[in-house]
């Protein structure tokens, strides 16, 4: 028997195997729900790992946790603590499991559901088919996939439902043959976070020119990305705007080689690794100071940095693949690409020449970032929550 939705308070139980200050579409999604959550009666309990730099937030349990040999930006957190710190967690009572990610909390979420006999559910955000690859390259391709394959498909169907943030994920899931009742649920933004940045500063703090054109990536410094796509378009794009610089915004595993793929295309002078930014002001005047947002990864499940700089005005020029099909196609605020370095980097100079078309795609980006506004997204799971609770 399905209870009926109501304005009863709710706790759940949330684990995950990735958390701040590990930066990443996890970390920012998790935080992201959690404060309009508040708002809607519902409690997160969230248990996630310990890093050796301290980040405490209201309602976290810290997992002692060790490191990853392939992987060293991610924990893997100890069992028996896992366990325990669950436990602790959910104090004197639970009403729902969420777990974020596939690895421990999986199993541990999955236990703790059936000690407290409540329903479980996930929220899938990586497309690991193609993620495994770039951290077990020695393994054959098709081996990787069809172990991620099974192991999705075994996991989803031992929960009560998945959250998918976009309808390629979804269909992606689907074709594995999951079974589990599905939700697409992407995650919102704090519109209004973005919209309000200094690119002025930005600019000045990094000594590039007010009258530059730039283009940004905003993201994970990781192979899966594919920022080694944009490089090789940008040496293409500086041909048609030789003013033309790529800022990277980010750090992450892949930095070493791409920087040395920058030195080897002498692009020096058109490529700016900028590093992380803050997000309650240096990200909201990157996007600012930008001229043009460039992506090309292949592997969202939805792709939140797009939105943000939709938010913030900042047209978008992206590969419509997986995720960011859903953001891209309506060509509200953003440019489909081409998936082929000339044809990118021509059509990326082009449209950061263009003012006209640069003004119009900045209007239609802010009005269509509107929709994925953050309070809206947490009702809708704060519902979702409340159908599967009996």
């Amino acid at each position: 028997m399905i209870k009926p939705m109501t304005d009863s308070a709710l706790n759940v139980l949330m684990l995950t195997d990735v958390y701040f200050p590990r930066i990443n579409g996890v970390s920012t999604s998790i935080e992201t729900f959690r404060a309009d959550l508040a708002r809607e009666g519902v409690r997160i309990k969230l248990v996630a790992p310990a890093y050796p730099t301290p980040h405490e937030t209201a309602d976290t349990w810290r997992v002692p946790s060790r490191r990853l040999p392939f992987d060293p930006e991610d924990r893997l957190m100890r069992w028996r603590p896992l366990i325990d710190t669950a436990i602790q967690a959910a104090g004197t009572g639970v009403d729902l499991v969420h777990v974020q990610t596939p690895f421990a909390a999986h199993y541990a979420g999955v236990k703790m559901a059936r000690r407290f006999n409540v329903p479980v559910i996930t929220t899938y955000h990586t497309h690991f088919e193609e993620y495994i690859q770039h951290y077990l390259p020695l393994l054959p391709r098709q081996t990787l996939k069809a172990f991620a394959r099974g192991i999705a498909r075994h996991q989803c169907d031992d929960l009560d439902a998945v959250i998918v943030p976009s309808p390629a994920m979804r269909d992606t899931l689907l074709e594995y043959g999951v079974k589990a009742q599905m939700h697409v649920l992407p995650t919102g933004i704090p519109v209004s976070h973005f919209s309000h940045g200094d690119g002025s500063r930005f600019r000045a703090r990094h000594a590039i020119p007010a009258d530059r054109p730039m283009a940004l990536f905003v993201g994970r410094v990781a192979h899966e990305k594919n920022i080694g796509f944009l490089l090789d378009a940008m040496t293409h794009a500086v041909r048609h705007c030789p003013e033309l610089l790529l800022a990277i915004a980010g750090e992450g595993p892949a930095l070493t080689f791409l920087q040395r793929q920058v030195e080897a295309l002498r692009l020096d002078n058109h490529v700016r690794f900028v590093g992380y930014l803050d997000r309650r002001q240096e990200l909201p005047d990157c996007y600012a100071a930008a001229t043009v947002f460039a992506f090309a990864s292949r592997t969202e499940t939805q792709g939140l940095v797009l939105l943000e700089a939709m938010a913030a005005g900042l047209p978008v020029y992206a590969l419509p693949c997986m995720g960011t099909k859903s953001i891209v196609e309506p060509q509200h605020g953003a440019v489909a690409a081409r998936d082929d370095p000339a044809a990118f980097g021509q059509g990326l100079a082009e449209l950061a020449g263009n003012q006209l078309q640069l003004a119009r795609l900045a209007r239609d980006g802010r009005h269509f970032a509107e929709e994925w506004g953050a309070p809206e997204r947490a009702r809708q799971l704060a519902a979702l929550y409340r159908s599967l609770v009996v």
